[in-house]
């Protein structure tokens, strides 16, 4: 608000406090009186008293006249017009606030009210409405109101019913409504993380339409009302009160929303500091600045108060305007005694005599902080309806050319004033479709000492913005206080709802396969196929494999036991190389026996096929050659094994035939077992899925897995691995009855010893092999394959390496003539020998 240069304006202003003449006439409806008489014993419509002085109505009405003093003396706001007002009082009672409502209905200058058929030419006595203050008296006269399409702008009226044009169709104000509060106030709970809360408030149209409100938006955004409580105003409610009180106390919630007229909360927090209950009180507009409240003994027990005020901006003029005012008024009363106010009790026309004696002494009336705030409302109100007669006379900075010809009707200001768009005290102000205005909240804390003050912490308009760091927490120490009914689950962790609030709950963890989605999850959700999660977790996860790497201790053991084997079956292999023509060598098979040795070697080193990461050609190598290159080996032993059989058991048939069975015969069993392996790998390989389809087709179950290759199908994998202990079983039935030779080498022990050793190693790994893991699968393979060649080559070659290096001089031909030439000693002739 700019200063007009000199304060002549200041000097020329009426003492008249409640009303103006004017060209054009505004009417202001403000609570400058509280009732005093008792409603219950009314019998005429008159016997309503009003006498109690309420202070906080009178500055309010005060600031009424301000406005419209100040735009008279701005030139360029109505130039040659004069805008005039009659204020009334309320006293906050229905049969109250209809005298005046009805007084401003009437035509003209008249106190009549006409009836008509067409209202649209009727002329009011007002152009316009500021006030009521409260939502209960602005339900009261607005309907009537809304039929002349008389424009009603409330300063104070902030329930979000009024905002259905429909059934208020001129009604409008200059607060925000109690639907912004009520998002801002469960805005303000959601930033300090408040969800188990009681809501109390005046039982009244604002109490209970902001009350309600504030329970849906609430259950809305997981915020749980433990308590609703409501605070009588028509009856002694100190009863109620403690009832409430003792509620709250059994919720055990940690924050309480109030959402009451200042006199209830007075009342309220009475009995609030008695029972000395300190908690955080979030207060709403209307009592959040209060004096009454502020001012009560002991009020900084009571905890931590969190209070939403209307956003407003100092009017500049205003203490000075009250001052030269006040001084007016003492003045003319100190000269003019004779015109002292004949009676002491309020009257419609004069709501307050005591005003007679009105100083400058009483400059607090109108100094006081929630005034101060709240008199931005009055004055946007006034100045609103100004600019909009300022448009609908065409005025410009000197005249108003269409002031003497045009005449005013209410429904048409009422168009005009919705499209007001102005600037007040750097404030871009405009009104909604809905009659509300483009101003939000400050947010504030009370500040206990060394007296209460308020202290700015945020603002609200849309979003709510909070500086944490300018709130001073009543509590022990500075830090933000809790309400919860439960303490906030986990990571991986839903909430099982316990009873009828969503806020009380069990903590329950998400088992594998699900994972906590939201933090507010009631359930876990589900993996989606294709991944998986662990115990508590809050994400699904595509699956990762391990393998036996080359660098991990299994692998490295593996290894080494590979290579032990493998140099053990290359020594026998260089040794048996070294006398290759002798007859221990051909004896055991001659070159098949080269043959075996060098799969048994092949197998050794095929085994690491079986480390690294696998791949779909490693899957496919990795059986047929871990069943063929034994079978060699084992091949060839069964055509030793039934050579011998056919010395020990057909001797004198054999002779002729042994170099046969030694030779093409013992190929062609090699051959046919190879065959028959060489099938079975077939079959397997055919059937056996690639590593690839293997993994897609996997149903996932875990999170990280040992990856190997598939054995599927099973049976294939089992009868080619059978085979060969099928091979190892035949010869040892061959071997084990054999008779041993009489002064000759005996082969069929070598036979028996390993191909039992092998039989044994093998039968033992199938039931431990079912019972293990993947990793271990693949190591105990490894492990058990290792073994068992190392078997056969300590059983079945040892023997002859040791004959060659420790009795060389037993290989003979006629050490080994059973296996060469088919011929057997007698055990006589051995003794007679």
């Amino acid at each position: 608000m700019c200063s007009m240069g000199s304060a002549d304006w200041l000097q020329n202003i009426s003492t008249d406090l409640f009303r103006s003449p004017g060209d054009i006439l505004l009417g202001g409806l403000f609570p400058i009186n509280e009732l005093t008489s008792n409603l219950s014993e009314r019998e005429e419509p008159d016997e309503i008293q009003c006498n109690s002085l309420n202070s906080y109505g009178l500055a309010l009405s005060l600031v009424m006249k301000f406005s419209v003093d100040y735009i008279n003396a701005d030139p360029s706001v109505l130039p040659g017009v004069r805008l005039g007002f009659e204020t009334y009082d309320t006293c906050r009672q229905p049969a109250v606030i209809m005298k005046p409502t009805l007084l401003f209905l009437s035509e003209g200058s008249t106190e009549e009210v006409a009836v008509r058929c067409n209202y649209t030419d009727y002329a009011t006595r007002v152009v316009a409405i500021v006030g009521p203050y409260t939502s209960e008296m602005v339900s009261v006269v607005s309907k009537l109101l809304g039929f002349f399409l008389i424009p009603q702008i409330s300063f104070g009226a902030t329930s979000d019913k009024f905002s259905d044009k429909q059934l208020y169709p001129s009604f409008m104000r200059t607060v925000p409504t109690d639907k912004w509060q009520v998002e801002a106030l469960v805005d303000l709970l959601k930033e300090f993380k408040w969800n188990w809360v009681a809501v109390v408030a005046s039982e009244d149209e604002y109490g209970r339409q902001g009350q309600r409100q504030f329970s849906a938006l609430a259950s809305e955004r997981r915020i749980c009302v433990a308590y609703e409580g409501l605070i009588p105003i028509y009856r002694d409610p100190v009863p109620t009160i403690r009832e409430i009180l003792e509620h709250i106390k059994e919720t055990r919630v940690g924050v309480v929303v109030l959402f009451s007229l200042p006199q209830p909360a007075t009342e309220f927090f009475t009995e609030v500091i008695r029972k000395n209950m300190t908690l955080v009180w979030v207060g709403s507009t209307a009592w959040g600045l209060h004096k009454g409240v502020a001012m009560l003994p002991n009020i900084h027990t009571v905890g931590t108060i969190l209070a939403f005020a209307d956003t407003s901006h100092p009017l500049a003029l205003l203490n000075p305007y009250f001052r030269a005012l006040f001084s007016k008024i003492q003045q003319e009363r100190l000269s003019q005694s004779s015109l002292k106010p004949s009676a002491n009790i309020p009257s419609m026309g004069n709501p307050c005599p005591s005003c007679w004696h009105i100083s400058p002494d009483n400059m607090s009336l109108v100094e006081d902080t929630l005034l101060q705030r709240t008199a931005f409302s009055v004055y946007a109100a006034v100045k609103s309806v100004a600019h909009a007669l300022h448009n609908m006379l065409g005025c410009n900075a000197t005249m108003c050319p269409q002031q003497s010809s045009y005449k005013i009707y209410p429904w048409q200001l009422l168009e005009e004033l919705r499209k007001v768009s102005i600037d007040i005290n750097g404030t871009h102000f405009v009104f909604d479709e809905e009659g509300n205005p483009s101003l939000g909240y400050d947010v504030l804390v009370w500040i206990w000492k060394p007296e209460v003050t308020f202290r700015e912490i945020g603002n609200f308009f849309r979003n709510l913005s909070i500086n944490r760091t300018r709130i001073e927490w009543h509590t022990t120490p500075n830090m933000v206080p809790e309400s919860t009914c439960s303490a906030n689950c986990g990571k991986g962790e839903v909430k099982r709802v316990k009873g009828f609030h969503s806020c009380c709950f069990d903590c329950i963890p998400c088992k594998e396969g699900t994972f906590q989605n939201n933090s507010d999850d009631i359930q876990c959700t589900n993996c989606p196929t294709g991944q998986w999660s662990t115990h508590r977790s809050t994400s699904c996860v595509y699956p990762t494999y391990t393998y036996l790497s080359w660098d991990s201790w299994d692998s490295l053991g593996l290894v080494l036991a590979g290579v032990l084997v493998l140099v053990c079956e290359v020594a026998v292999g260089v040794l048996f190389l070294r006398h290759r023509s002798t007859p221990v060598v051909n004896a055991s098979g001659g070159a098949l026996c080269f043959l075996s040795l060098l799969c048994l070697m092949g197998c050794s080193a095929s085994l690491v096929l079986f480390l690294g990461q696998p791949r779909d050609l490693v899957c496919r190598l990795q059986l047929p050659f871990n069943a063929m290159f034994p079978t060699v080996a084992l091949s060839t032993i069964l055509a030793i094994s039934l050579q011998i059989v056919c010395v020990t058991e057909f001797p004198e048939k054999i002779s002729a035939h042994l170099h046969t069975l030694r030779g093409p015969g013992s190929c062609l069993v090699v051959l046919a077992c190879c065959g028959v392996q060489a099938g079975l790998c077939g079959w397997f390989v055919q059937e056996a899925p690639t590593l690839s389809r293997f993994v897609s087709e996997l149903e996932v179950n875990f999170v990280t897995q040992f990856l190997s290759c598939p054995v599927t199908p099973l049976l294939s994998f089992g009868i080619a691995l059978g085979f060969n202990g099928a091979l190892a079983l035949v010869s040892f039935m061959c071997t084990f009855m054999a008779l041993k030779p009489a002064g000759q080498y005996n082969m069929a022990r070598d036979i028996t010893i390993s191909t039992l050793a092998y039989c044994v190693v093998w039968v033992i790994f199938v039931p431990i092999y079912t019972g293990l893991d993947d990793k271990k699968k693949s190591i105990a393979h490894v492990a058990v394959t290792l073994i068992s060649h190392m078997g056969l080559v300590a059983a079945f070659f040892f023997p002859k390496c040791h004959l060659l290096l420790k009795r060389p001089e037993l290989n003979t031909a006629e050490h080994f003539r059973a296996y060469l030439e088919g011929i057997i000693t007698p055990p006589q002739e051995e003794q007679a020998q």
